[in-house]
């Protein structure tokens, strides 16, 4: 299969909610990201999280095969640090094959659940 989307991505909004409401960990606050690797070969994402009051932090890699999908939250990224809860974040996405990347918010710190989704601002 022909290899479709960037190797590089942004995201600007990134925030998990601190509150929660309901059992955790299923209805925990979080962000997630979804990668699409079409391509024939492994995709090697790394991402850096940007601050506003502090130096970058990544990368964080992780693996995508080929031809598949992979989602992560970000409430599990603790390699090299955790992420922190309730803090404006930000962040690159960079990868060794094309990929398409989305970005989903779950709001749960009120009793009326909110989900958000966008693709990722492509980077050429």
């Amino acid at each position: 299969m022909t290899a479709i989307g960037r190797r590089r991505w942004a995201i600007a909004g990134g925030h998990i909610p601190l509150r929660t409401t309901g059992p955790e960990p299923e209805c925990t606050s979080s962000d997630t990201l979804c990668v699409l690797n079409a391509a024939d070969a492994e995709a090697v994402v790394q991402i850096t999280i940007f601050y506003a009051d502090r130096e970058p932090v990544g990368p964080y890699r992780l693996a995508v095969l080929p031809r598949r999908v992979r989602q992560v939250r970000f409430n599990d990224l603790i390699d090299p640090e955790a992420m922190p809860l309730d803090t404006d974040y930000a962040l690159i996405v960079e990868s060794s094959v094309p990929v398409v990347v989305q970005f989903s918010r779950r709001d749960t710190s009120q009793a009326e659940n909110a989900i958000a989704t966008t693709l990722a601002y492509p980077v050429d």
